[in-house]
């Protein structure tokens, strides 16, 4: 596996669809603003969204990937692998309808719990019924999934990373309807729209996938659900995974319950918040944990002790050399980039100083983030997803421990900033038990190289800092001038952080040309070492 081109393939991708869901977030920033209408919005379109990640996207496919690469190396090889693609779809359907139905049933009880328990004016018929429009959006994705796992594990990451630029793609153009249809005056009827451009986009991305799964040579139909020992196995796997690949969703929905005691607009500004704080974690946290989970699983399956940890290291020096650099550079600019991209219409100057400060919590955990991206994968390649229950268990009693602190004290802000301190201590934990067990040590040449990032990062951080009054007058201005004063911005700081970074041996450039050859993971397995 190519891993600087699968992460790449991934990452590309990722970064289109953040960049539309940047012109999405901007379009319903301006229409809703930041009030208890924008919140039941938010609240409707992050619950099928936080299941997605935490069931889906997570769960599923860390404890589906090993166990189809599995059959795909038995004898029978591709018709083992279909075998159990129909015995998976057969229970999994089901248990997807059912699953909604009884959500749909209880969302005014969810939507209250959530809501302070109907204190926080976010409760009404009408998020209710935005909340059960957007709902089966989780089904379809779902069953998207399925097939993107499949992909992912013959390595074809191209449609399964170009599948979520359909969802924004949709919203967008719910958007510039609404805005064609009356300027967007009627906020009930954006968010209403928004909300069935969520549930169309789910069946567009299934479609999507669905045919390219089968033009890879798959079939799809189902079957009398049965639980068989391979589908069991499935399950055992998932259970424990909703925690040990999902500690990130799992905390979002603590957030959303104290987000719910906080004041109008709480919701809006941590999801815009995250919008800033998602574009380097889905492209680079999200892309190296999808492409190195198949190559692990192949290493460990031969024994292949030192591929595996070459694999693991090249991941996290790789992760690290691009995500320090970010969480640094957010930090910092947070105020001019939230000015600019969101500052106009219903979206005023409080609402972006609010905003900014979150942003700014928030990417104090974004290595961390990255980190378990990357780490988790040596747990699931090996079949072991009770592990991270554990370390998932322990990091999430810190978050609410902490948002019981820090949110009195600092309202959404401390949210975000309990949120990274418990991602740093799940990363901790993780670390310690991997090379407890011998499964991965972290060797010296690799910290080296991780103490230059920092330090490159660092004097980027200062040089933002001391430019970003130059441009004060130009973030809120025009469009033009909006996007010309934060490129002159990330321009400076990207140059100065590269440069240090090459001539401080930041990036390893005899790596990177390794990285960039065909079967790179194999290759590095064999090299002694970091250069």
């Amino acid at each position: 596996m190519n891993l600087l081109k699968s992460t790449g393939i991934i990452g590309g991708m990722t970064m289109v669809s953040r960049l539309f869901g940047f012109v999405r977030d901007v379009l319903i920033a301006r229409i809703l603003g930041a009030s208890a209408l924008s919140d039941a919005w938010q609240l409707a379109f992050q619950m099928p969204n936080i299941f997605r990640r935490l069931f889906a996207e997570g769960a599923f496919s860390a404890a589906f990937v090993p166990l189809f690469n599995g059959k795909m190396e038995e004898s029978e090889g591709r018709g083992a692998a279909q075998g159990f693609v129909t015995e998976v779809l057969s229970v999994f359907v089901p248990i997807l309808l059912l699953f909604t139905a009884v959500m749909m049933i209880i969302m005014p009880g969810a939507i209250w719990v959530l809501d302070d328990f109907g204190r926080g004016g976010r409760s009404s018929d009408f998020a209710v019924s935005l909340a059960r429009i957007t709902f089966p959006y989780l089904g379809l994705i779902s069953v998207t999934t399925l097939f993107a796992a499949i992909l992912n594990s013959l390595s074809r990451f191209t449609a399964a990373a170009a599948a979520p630029i359909l969802l924004n793609i949709c919203m967008i153009t719910g958007m510039l309807g609404v805005l064609y249809i009356d300027g967007g005056h009627d906020t009930k009827r954006a968010a209403y729209v928004l909300a069935f451009a969520v549930a169309i986009a789910g069946l567009l991305q299934m479609f999507w996938l669905y045919y390219w799964a089968r033009k890879s040579g798959f079939r799809f139909h189902l079957a009398r659900p049965k639980f068989t020992e391979d589908v069991r196995m499935l399950g055992r796997l998932i259970v424990p995974a909703i925690f040990g690949a999902g500690i990130y969703q799992v905390s979002r929905f603590v957030d959303l319950f104290f987000l719910g005691r906080l004041q109008e607009g709480s919701f809006t500004y941590l999801a815009m918040a995250d919008r800033l704080n998602q574009l380097p974690l889905g492209i680079i946290g999200i892309a190296l944990g999808t492409a190195i989970l198949p190559a692990l699983s192949r290493f460990i399956a031969k024994d292949d002790t030192g591929g595996a940890q070459r694999v693991q290291s090249n991941a996290i020096e790789l992760g690290m050399l691009l995500t320090v650099p970010a969480a640094v550079g957010l930090y910092f600019t947070a105020q001019p980039l939230v000015s600019a991209i969101y500052l106009g219409g219903k979206y005023g100057m409080a609402d972006v100083d609010m905003t900014a400060a979150v942003v700014s919590m928030l990417v104090i955990g974004l290595p961390a983030y990255v980190l378990v991206k990357v780490l988790t994968p040596a747990f699931f390649a090996r079949k072991d997803t009770r592990t991270p229950v554990m370390t998932a268990a322990i990091s999430l009693a810190i978050n609410i421990v902490l948002n019981l602190i820090l949110i009195p004290i600092m309202g959404v802000p401390g949210l975000a900033l309990a949120g990274a301190i418990a991602a740093w201590s799940n990363t901790v934990m993780l670390y310690f038990i991997l090379h407890r067990r011998g499964y991965y040590h972290v060797e010296g040449s690799l910290l080296l190289r991780i103490g230059r990032i920092a330090f490159s990062a660092a004097a980027m951080g200062a040089v933002l800092y001391y430019a970003m009054p130059y441009g004060a007058s130009y973030y809120g201005g025009n469009i033009g001038e909006r996007a010309l004063s934060i490129a002159l911005l990330c321009g400076a700081g990207a140059i100065v952080y590269f440069a240090l970074a090459w001539m401080t041996g930041a990036i390893d450039r005899d790596k990177i040309n390794m990285l960039r050859r065909r079967k790179a993971a194999e290759q590095a397995a064999n090299t002694e070492g970091n250069a």
